[in-house]
């Protein structure tokens, strides 16, 4: 139907409001004695309901005591009968509104109803002409906040309406050729939000289709300048690229149909095509100063890498703040690689590593024709990491098939393998970002990675990016190490999230919900006590209701997602529900196959999900996530057991048969709750062994220890490997019963292997005898031709009878390792028995033999890519070379060893080089150094298992080895 102009109205009450207040009765102005009326006449104007006296005395005159107030309310009603009639006013029950059964025009309204008229353009125009102003323009009250917050509101509200009608309207112009009266419309529709991007482009779009390229340029240099100067970022991508094509003469203008209109016409997204109630939808309010801080931290990275974190309780909005952080770097043109650590996921060792792997292995080559990025990589750092991520091979180079990673120290080529690779998918004209999300869900072996990466980003520029909550991250743990001794002042940057202020939530409320009312915000504000991922999901549970104000908000967090379920259909129920068994994060296919419902039924189940913001499709691989892990948690919690337990051997089934096969973890844990023991026992078994090769012991532990509680058939070699990885942890006393364990059962020549790692146990503990004494019931069990094992032995017993006191029978038995091994041609053994000379040569005072051997020692080390042989020999070296009185020499051989200690994990040795390392740093000069490192090496060991009797500093520090 048309709308008649506002002005042609002779009769009734006209309130115009959009500008400076005006009021006419039956086509004459009306003047009011005070401001007040004006101010209640225009509230009551936008009330969708009628407002109680105790709520409009509080609004405008918040100031005053109740009676005063309410006195003065009375007399305000009363100048406004007088003013516009008795008539057009209600009051009823202490209640009061504006008569709407009389010929009454409201222009907010008007131009409200205009802007949902179908989206014609003459409508829209209306509208846009009705618009005269801002709200209420230069009215104020002078003695209420509580009025001014609420006109600031609606004023806030219209701005945004009038942008979405502008925005539609010059798509509508641009459609029908209309460039100059669309151009014009968007300069009006910057001109209410400057930082709106969609509108940049429409006006960078529109002036190059007017034939101005030079006003385009001129309009993407403007966006710009908006951009740095108030959000300290740069445009999107989608908008540089628009820009280049402008520039180039490569946008292609609309061609036209029969009727004249452009096929097809530009297309302006409006907030409403917007997928809806997902965090990352909502708008970031209240962290200006923490997203400067991550820019700043970025804009400062030069030729060595930094380091930043994000951190504070769950739903404050951490993965909000990185995300739009991630956002501007990305339209800067850096490489973005994300992952996120799932918590109850981290039984899969370097799980979140592999994403990130992925993440690399999926980027897009040069555009420009330069080289892919993995031609700055060797074949055998791909080979390496295609052992967490397959995909690496699909990058078409010819990749080095055999390169075992046997070997404590095969880890730390392992870990450099992985930085190299996400150093260089990284390379851009500017810095990369690797980021990391939810830190603390990580398992031990990804923790490793981190923190190696992190603490070695010296000539690496990129910004490595970690959030974690700050609450599962205590003062003691690893992570906290990097922002103060791993990365320094000047590198770290750390980013702590506190709760919202009421007022910026009210941001938030006004920003989804434009047309929701007072009451409404301070609802949200109350109920989601300053959490912004409370405050969106109920905005989102709003939605699905359809009417803001007469939604019964829901208390807590369950209840809120409670009801964002409450819409779905059956199918799709049934389809999340197995998307919940499979994990926080799933793909298509395995959802299809473990929901049990065919291939439409899913992609619509998918698509309802989405459009509800319960899950989010992520990746070109068709995977999805749950848009929170409490989702997921109460759609489990309201899947019965019996259904729990069928889809979690659908799960297992549909895994077993996929390509590349998913970690044995994730099957064994599938067919753990699906009943299925046995079969889970061997596949824990089999994700043990993987997790063993990565030198991913606390994973590899918790895989052993599944398998063997499940009965798995053959527990010796079981009992063996987690004596191996509770040695390497520091876990003695666990390590030694598990050898025990092996030893009792195990095969007659299998038990020399066994006998000497309880040997080496005890030797850590410092029970020289009993480690002797195990090493010659070792040698009693070897065959008599299998020289490289007896000289290992020997070298073993060199090295305990040596820290025994006996140091002629420790050369005599370091010679006859190395004879030994020479005649064995083994060159592990060989690595060791001079390393045994060298530190008896050491200690016999004869520094340059002992300086010779040592270095033969590490080179043989080197040849194998043994870094624990290695770390032995460059510590061994070091005490060589701070006795001959090169302390600069021997510091740098000690940071070498260390950082290769660290590396593969072995907690004794790290706190004995640190103990060293203190040491030399003392003989230096440098106590405040020497202090710290010794307070570490203290630290690392108190949580090696050790009794008093053997908590002795001569046995912890080790000082050799």
């Amino acid at each position: 139907m048309p709308h008649a102009p506002l002005s042609s109205r002779t009769m009734g009450l006209e309130i115009t409001l959009l500008g400076p207040p005006r009021v006419e009765r039956d086509g004459r102005p009306i003047a009011f004695d005070t401001r007040k009326a004006t101010a209640l006449l225009a509230h009551l104007a936008l009330a969708d309901r009628p407002r109680s006296r105790e709520a409009l005395a509080e609004l405008l005159w918040p100031d005053r005591g109740p009676e005063h107030a309410r006195g003065a309310l009375r007399r305000t009603l009363s100048t406004l009968r007088t003013a516009i009639g008795e008539e057009w006013l209600e009051t009823s029950a202490g209640r009061v509104a504006l008569s709407r059964a009389k010929d009454l025009e409201i222009d907010v309204e008007r131009f409200r109803a205009l802007s949902e008229d179908g989206g014609a353009e003459a409508a829209l125009a209306e509208a846009v002409e009705l618009s005269r102003g801002e709200f209420m323009e230069g009215f104020a009250l002078r003695d209420s906040a509580e009025f001014d917050h609420w006109q600031a509101g609606e004023a806030d509200a219209l701005r945004r309406e009038l942008a979405g009608v502008l925005g539609r309207l010059v798509e509508l112009l641009a459609a029908r050729g209309a460039l100059p009266r669309a151009v014009a419309l968007t300069r009006r529709w910057l001109a209410l939000d400057p930082l709106h991007e969609p509108a940049h482009r429409a006006l960078i779009r529109l002036l190059a289709w007017s034939g101005d390229r030079a006003a385009a340029l001129d309009a993407y240099r403007e966006c710009v300048r908006a951009l740095s100067r108030e959000l300290g970022v740069a445009p999107l991508p989608d908008t540089t690229a628009l820009y280049e094509r402008v520039n180039e003469g490569t946008l292609d203008r609309p061609s036209r149909d029969a009727d004249g209109m452009a096929t097809p016409a530009f297309r302006i997204a409006q907030p409403a095509d917007r997928a809806r109630g997902g965090v990352g939808d909502a708008p970031l309010v209240g962290r200006v100063e923490e997203l400067r801080a991550l820019t700043e931290s970025y804009e400062g990275i030069a030729a060595d890498g930094r380091l930043a974190v994000i951190e504070g309780e769950a739903g404050i909005g951490k993965t909000r703040l990185a995300t739009e952080f991630l956002e501007a770097a990305g339209a800067r043109g850096a490489a973005v690689l994300s992952a996120r650590c799932h918590e109850g996921e981290a039984r899969i060792a370097y799980g979140p590593v592999a994403e990130l792997l992925r993440a690399a292995s999926e980027r897009e080559p040069d555009p420009a024709g330069g080289a892919h990025w993995s031609e700055s990589v060797s074949s055998g750092r791909l080979a390496d990491v295609a052992r967490l991520a397959p995909g690496v091979e699909q990058l078409g180079r010819p990749l080095e098939r055999e390169r075992p990673l046997d070997g404590l120290g095969a880890q730390a080529r392992l870990l450099e393998s992985v930085a190299e690779v996400l150093v260089a998918a990284c390379r851009a004209p500017v810095p990369g970002v690797v980021f990391v999300d939810d830190v603390h869900g990580a398992d031990a072996a990804t923790l490793d990675a981190i923190l190696y990466l992190a603490r070695r980003l010296r000539d690496r520029p990129l910004l490595m990016l970690l959030v974690w909550r700050g609450e599962e991250v205590p003062p003691e743990h690893r992570l906290r190490q990097l922002t103060s001794d791993a990365s320094g002042p000047a590198r770290a940057t750390s980013v702590r999230l506190g709760r919202l202020p009421p007022t910026d939530v009210t941001e938030l409320v006004r920003a989804a919900e434009p047309a929701s009312s007072d009451e409404f915000s301070r609802r949200v504000v109350a109920d989601s006590e300053g959490l912004p991922l409370l405050a969106v999901e109920y905005l989102a549970a709003v939605r699905g209701s359809g009417d803001v104000d007469e939604l019964a908000l829901p208390r807590g967090a369950s209840d809120v997602f409670r009801a964002r379920l409450a819409p779905l259909a059956e199918g799709a129920r049934q389809v999340i529900g197995a998307g919940a068994v499979i994990g926080r994060v799933f793909d298509f296919d395995t959802l299809r196959e473990a929901s049990g419902r065919s291939e439409e039924e899913t992609v619509e189940a998918l698509e309802a999900l989405t459009a509800h913001g319960l899950v989010e499709e992520s990746g070109p691989d068709a995977r999805y996530s749950f848009s929170h892990g409490k989702m997921r948690t109460l759609v489990l919690g309201e899947t019965s057991f019996a259904r729990r337990r069928l889809l979690h051997r659908r799960v297992a089934d549909a895994l077993r048969s996929a390509r590349p096969a998913p970690d044995s973890a994730v099957v064994a844990h599938h067919l753990r709750h699906g009943g299925r023991e046995l079969e889970a026992a061997e596949h824990y078994a089999l994700a043990a062994e993987r997790a063993g090769t990565l030198h991913a012991h606390a994973a590899a532990l918790e895989h052993l220890e599944a398998a063997l509680a499940l009965g798995h058939p053959q527990p010796v070699p079981l009992h063996e490997r987690t004596g191996d990885h509770r040695t390497a942890l520091g876990d003695y006393a666990g390590a030694l019963a598990a050898y025990e364990a092996a030893g009792a059962a195990c095969a007659s020549e299998d038990l020399a292997r066994v006998e000497q790692k309880v040997s080496g146990v005890l030797h850590r503990r410092g029970e020289w005898e009993r480690a002797e004494a195990r090493l010659a019931a070792a040698w009693q069990a070897t065959a008599e031709d299998d020289l490289a094992a007896k000289a290992r032995i020997q070298a073993d017993r060199s090295l305990t009878v040596h820290r025994a006191g006996r140091e002629e029978e420790a050369a005599v038995l370091a010679r006859d390792a190395r004879e030994l091994a020479r005649e064995a041609g083994d060159v592990r053994a060989l690595a060791q028995a001079h390393n045994m000379l060298g530190v008896l040569a050491h200690s016999d005072g004869d520094l340059t033999v002992a300086r010779d051997e040592l270095e033969r020692s590490i080179v043989l080390a080197g040849e194998l890519e043994d870094a624990e042989a290695r770390a032995a020999g460059l510590n061994n070296l070091a005490l060589a070379n701070a006795a001959a009185g090169d302390l600069d020499r021997a510091l740098e051989l000690t940071r070498e060893a260390l950082e290769l200690c660290t590396a593969y994990g072995d907690r004794h040795q790290e706190a004995a080089l640190r103990n060293n390392y203190a040491d030399l740093l003392h003989a230096a000069d440098r106590g405040e150094e020497s202090m710290a490192e010794l307070k570490r090496a203290v630290s690392i060991f108190s949580a090696i298992d050790a009794d008093e009797t053997t908590r002795q500093p001569e046995v912890w520090k080790l000082v050799s080895w």
